[in-house]
């Protein structure tokens, strides 16, 4: 115990630090929000690793996909670093730099506005983020407590109002320039931790191979006359698990907190370099944790008071019986991929309210001549304003987020379903289509914004007839021919708005 806490209060010690060291560089809105734009390739990729894996990974989803798919589920890891990852990076990283500067677009809501001239769409985009990042947050302090729980024996609710209040604290102080420093620190440690722990379990069912023999005498849940579904390539249900891989690897990136790691990287050829960085993170990461899900079913499941597998117990019961060093060292990773994750989530959620509903500055699009100048002073003054109005709403999302984590609804893959389907099912297919194609029309936008959140809201509010995974993935693939058909038969913008705001390509 005492190694335990030692090693915690040093990690809290550096995250507060780094805070401290940072906060020069966030007296302004670009330097809070976007690190200057001036974020190179090594902290931009850990961010983007750190941000997209967390307890909600770790704990959530590879304890119940890891139990409902075998060893299949390693594939999701796969998916979340080729697709996730890697052609995330290839595919909206140059794009996205070039755009979002040429416009001065520092949010994804305001990108909205700005690329389909519309400030509607901006307020809009705004309350969805805001909505929809609360419940994805709720389960990140659920997952993290879990694992504080099982190391500390602290009760619950103890660990998830300890969590919010240091996350606050460096986030309030540092800005993003602070998140991103640590979350370079939280992703050595996540790499280190994740093969630890792997090679660990392991060994303690006898070896890599011991462990599949092990997993191919369990018998299927849909036909117990049927053994080896669990250790085969594609597990006992092809098809649910491709739902998974879709949702939680095309959904990155149509998410604010993801895709606004590419507003701030310094160049194009840190963009390069940035790439091949986050592919490897995430193979490492992602790979280890649905990898060690996997064998989850070597373990004796805990049972909830509804009779029911607590899903989210499942990989806390999978460390329980690792030595000390090893489970303080499982603490410090679970506890890096969720303060990194929740971070990127409340700085997202407040400069999303303060920049596109409190403050909605009138912008002029590329090529406009703006009718009138600001004093210096004043402008000054209302940065000032600004950052300090989205300090006070960090602390706001973080109440929120609490109260729900207090009295969670559900498991924690599924607060993750409802809050990227709807994200991305509303924002993937513009935003996307939108850095590429001059003909999307501002209708689309509009239209795609109501299939995704209409889907996830209905669904839900008919008690998920479709599985809230599976219905994320819907939105987020339907998004596209919504957007497309919508756009044939739809006004266009003007052409010459259009060719001002692509001219930053050529």
């Amino acid at each position: 115990m005492i190694i335990k806490i030692l090693l915690t209060i040093i990690f809290f010690a550096v995250m507060i630090g780094v805070g401290v060291y940072s906060r020069k560089q966030a007296s302004s809105v670009d330097g809070f929000v976007l690190g200057g734009r001036a974020v190179g390739p090594w902290l931009t990729a850990f961010a983007y690793g750190t941000s997209y894996f967390s307890a909600v990974v770790f704990v959530g989803y590879a304890g119940q996909f890891g139990w409902r798919y075998g060893l299949s589920s390693t594939w999701i890891g796969v998916g979340n670093a080729v697709i996730g990852s890697l052609l995330a990076w290839l595919i909206l990283g140059r794009r996205t730099k070039l755009m979002t500067q040429h416009i001065e677009s520092r949010t994804m809501p305001d990108f909205f506005g700005t690329r389909f001239n519309d400030q509607g769409l901006r307020v809009v985009a705004s309350v969805i983020a805001f909505v929809f990042l609360i419940p994805y947050t709720a389960g990140v302090y659920s997952g993290i407590s879990r694992l504080f729980e099982m190391g500390f024996d602290i009760p619950y609710e103890y660990c998830v109002i300890i969590m919010s209040i240091l996350t606050a604290i460096y986030v309030i102080i540092g800005g993003y320039k602070a998140t991103a420093m640590n979350d370079f620190i939280q992703g050595i440690i996540m790499l280190f931790g994740i093969t630890a722990v792997i090679l660990a379990v392991l060994n303690a069912q006898g070896g890599f191979a011991a462990a599949v023999d092990k997993l191919a005498q369990i018998p299927s849940d849909a036909d117990p006359a049927v053994n080896g579904g669990f250790a085969s390539w594609f597990g006992p249900d092809p098809w649910g698990l491709l739902g998974v891989v879709i949702l939680t690897s095309l959904g990155t990136m149509g998410l604010p907190q993801m895709v606004g790691k590419f507003y701030s990287i310094t160049d194009e050829s840190a963009i390069k370099r940035g790439t091949v960085i986050s592919t490897i993170f995430a193979f490492i990461v992602a790979g280890g944790c649905y990898f060690l899900g996997g064998f989850g079913r070597l373990y004796e499941p805990v049972i909830g008071a509804n009779g029911k597998i607590a899903f989210d117990s499942i990989v806390p019961a999978m460390l329980v019986t690792l030595p000390d060093v090893l489970i303080a060292l499982v603490v410090l990773l679970v506890l890096s991929a969720s303060m990194s994750t929740l971070a990127s989530l409340v700085l997202t959620s407040s400069s999303t309210m303060t920049l596109d509903l409190i403050y909605r500055d009138k912008k002029s699009l590329p090529g406009e001549v703006e009718e009138g100048t600001i004093d210096d002073i004043v402008a000054e003054k209302i940065e000032r304003r600004k950052v300090v109005v989205m300090r006070v709403l960090i602390m706001f999302f973080i109440a929120i987020s609490l109260l729900i984590a207090l009295n969670p609804p559900t498991f924690i893959a599924q607060l993750m379903g409802i809050s990227w389907g709807a994200l991305a099912g509303a924002f993937l297919a513009p935003f996307m289509l939108g850095l590429y194609w001059r003909g999307v029309t501002t209708v689309s936008v509009w239209a795609c914004f109501i299939w995704g959140v209409g889907l996830t809201v209905i669904n839900m509010l008919l008690g998920n007839p479709i599985n809230p995974i599976n219905c994320g993935a819907i939105a987020m693939v339907g998004g596209f021919p919504v957007v497309w058909i919508v756009s044939l038969f739809t006004k266009k913008m003007d052409q010459k708005t259009v060719d001002s705001i692509f001219k930053c390509y050529e």
